[in-house]
Formats: structure tokens, C-alpha cells, sequence
């Protein structure tokens, strides 16, 4: 099963950290993803951009496409990182983050990506993801 891994953290998640404290933080992260890549674990890891340059298309009114600056989500937190993985079972997944050094900065979303799904009419599924 592929699970998306979304990455949430307050705008305060790094107040009072030195420079010194995110360069290490920052080495600990990436270890924390190569072992997830030496496991076969890992499809994808990226930490996002800014919330400053984000732009969201928005078409629920009126059915018009509307862009706008974001950030625009119910809460304060924003979305900082994103990991696709390879788990065999949500059990597996949670696991795979229990020793993850930026969870104590932030909230881990762990969502499974639907298996076998057909979106249109047409009957075509998806294209597959392949990794670089």
C-alpha cells in the first residue's frame, strides 16, 4: 500500500531553535529519510516551499476558477513536508515515522492512497507512479 505523509506545523513549530539546533535537526531529517529509502520504504520526500508562495485554485463558487494567496486551511497550520511511502498495512506506516527527529516539531498526517481505483467513465485507471 502507498500512504501520503503530510507534514503540519504551526507558524511558532521553530521559535527559539538556533541555527545550529535546524542544521542538526535538518542531518537528522534527511538519515531519517535515507533509512526510509535503504528500507525500500520511501517513493518521494520533499519539504515545501514557503506558505508565502502557494496559490490555491479554488472552483467551489459558481463554478469559476478563482487564484488566491494562501494560505487558506481551517487552522494555522500549514503543510511544511510531504513523503509517499510503501507500507504493507497502516501499522507499518505509523511505525515507520515512531523515530522521525521533526515529529516533535510538528503533526504527521498518514493517509492510505486508494488501491484499484477507477476515477472516470472511461474505466482507465491512473497512470502508475514510477519512481526516478
Amino acid at each position: 500500500m502507498k500512504f501520503l505523509c503530510l507534514f503540519n506545523f504551526a507558524p511558532n513549530a521553530f521559535d527559539g531553535v538556533t541555527p545550529e539546533e535546524m542544521r542538526r535537526l535538518d542531518d537528522a531529517t534527511i538519515e531519517h529519510d535515507q533509512k526510509l529509502r535503504r528500507s525500500g520504504h520511501l517513493l518521494l520526500a520533499s519539504p515545501l516551499e514557503d506558505v508565502a508562495t502557494e496559490r490555491v485554485i479554488d472552483r467551489r463558487r459558481h463554478l469559476k476558477v478563482a487564484q488566491t494567496d494562501g494560505p487558506f486551511a481551517e487552522t494555522k497550520e500549514v503543510i511544511g513536508g510531504v513523503v509517499l511511502i510503501e507500507a504493507k498495512d497502516m501499522d507499518e506506516a505509523l511505525a515507520l515515522f515512531a523515530d522521525d527527529p521533526i515529529a516533535a516539531y510538528c503533526r504527521i498526517q498518514i493517509r492510505p492512497l486508494k488501491e484499484d481505483h477507477r476515477h472516470s467513465e472511461t474505466g482507465e485507471s491512473r497512470p502508475e507512479f514510477r519512481a526516478p
